[in-house]
């Protein structure tokens, strides 16, 4: 009998395993093992503080993102004082995997199949191995199995219809050197041809991310351009119906001077957009990550996130178990909602406003170049936190996007 089992050993169910491995509790971790998430791999300085990330883990350091907006012009964000960590999704997820069982948790692998209740409850899944269904007996469980969860799907109210984008990437063999950028005095380049707008401006730079906000590229959404040291993340999400992901990739590489490098893997999956309203089943099972829709709006950022709701998850678990209470299952969501709530309000009011058209995303770039919102940006994006110490720079930073939205400044640069 387990204590809790954890289904999905992804960033959000090995720190649960991990957190309630440590709190003493008998814990199974359920997991199908050889499944890399398209992920652009991007984790900020909280994030490696929080969870005692090692340099090694760390495959590149980010030191500027560029934003390109529909007509190809470009600002290019300093990240002041630190840098953004990028890592693998299959050596990470597997490092964290590991680590949970140096700290006492039992690894199984396997498919997870359904919640069996009766005298006892269990959790039934088919043994990687040897193909026969087995069972895991429980008090408790985490669904951690990520977006599209079956967990959800089949306990918790809301589980089967959280709405998502579809991302895509193809993770490439990195181009050698720096791109040494646009030539002083170019020509314009043609409105119409995504290769044209971009080609040379956003030539690749391994300490760079790129985010690339265009209609041809993404309806709805964005595409990118994430270093990963020797190789690099190049894709985009949407929501649309019916759009070709890998032809909008190829002309997003193309556009990128990318083209002729060699292709790894090509991955696609879904990200939802939206926090569950609730996570638990108010009798033995609490969500954890993309399961309960965990991915912040605007930037689609979900290691963090993930991670966080993990921990929320064991601390919910943990009270549980100390009180007997199923009512304990909801301070997950209470506890991961008081401190990221806001955040999640205000980039959801963004992507709202500025990813409906090509002409809101360019302002929205003109709006980047402020110094003010990059420094805002960047502080509240590396401490996962929104920045109340510069009260006047948030009362300017209202009125100019204000302004923007309202068209009463023009599309230019300063």
């Amino acid at each position: 009998m387990y204590d809790v089992v954890v289904v999905g050993g992804g960033p959000a169910g090995a720190i649960a395993a991990e957190d309630l491995a440590r709190a003493g509790h008998r814990v199974a971790l359920l997991d199908k093992a050889g499944k890399i998430k398209p992920c652009g791999g991007a984790i900020p300085p909280r994030l490696i503080r929080d969870f005692a990330i090692p340099d090694d883990q760390i495959v590149a350091r980010i030191t500027t993102a560029r934003m390109v907006s529909p007509t190809g012009r470009s600002v290019d964000i300093p990240i002041e004082n630190g840098f953004v960590g990028m890592v693998d999704r299959g050596p990470f997820d597997e490092y964290l995997r590991t680590r949970a069982v140096a700290a006492g948790a039992v690894r199984v692998t396997g498919q997870f199949l359904r919640i069996e209740r009766g005298d006892t409850t269990a959790v039934a899944y088919r043994c990687k191995e040897s193909g026969a269904e087995k069972h895991l007996p429980t008090r408790l469980i985490v669904g951690a199995d990520g977006a599209r969860s079956r967990v959800a799907r089949g306990e918790v109210p809301g589980g089967d219809t959280i709405p998502y984008v579809i991302a895509y990437h193809e993770i490439i063999a990195a181009p050698a050197g720096r791109g040494a950028g646009a030539a002083p005095g170019a020509s314009p380049p043609d409105p119409e041809d995504i290769s044209g707008k971009m080609k040379g401006r956003a030539a690749y730079d391994p300490a760079r991310c790129d985010v690339i906000y265009d209609g041809s590229v993404s309806p709805d959404f964005y595409g990118w351009v994430f270093p990963h040291g020797g190789q690099a993340s190049v894709g985009m999400g949407t929501g649309v119906d019916g759009v070709d992901l890998k032809a909008a990739t190829a002309r997003l590489r193309d556009a990128a001077g990318l083209a002729d490098c060699e292709t790894i893997r090509r991955e696609g999956a879904p990200i939802p957009l939206k926090p569950l309203d609730r996570w638990d089943n108010g009798r033995d099972l609490v969500l954890a990550g993309d399961a309960a829709g965990v991915v912040a709006p605007s930037s689609g950022e979900g290691i963090y996130y993930a991670m966080a709701g993990g921990r929320a998850a064991a601390t919910a678990a943990q009270a549980v178990l100390a009180s007997g209470r199923a009512t304990d299952l909801a301070l997950a969501r209470k506890l991961f909602m008081k401190e990221h709530k806001t955040v999640f309000r205000v980039l959801r009011s963004m992507q709202d406003a500025y990813y409906r058209s090509d002409e809101r995303r360019e302002r929205f770039v003109s709006l980047c170049h402020d110094r003010d919102v990059q420094r805002l940006t960047f502080e509240a994006y590396m401490n996962k936190a929104l920045v109340r110490a510069r009260p006047m720079a948030h009362l300017k930073i209202g009125v100019k996007n204000v302004a923007h939205l309202l068209r009463l400044v023009p599309e230019t640069y300063a």
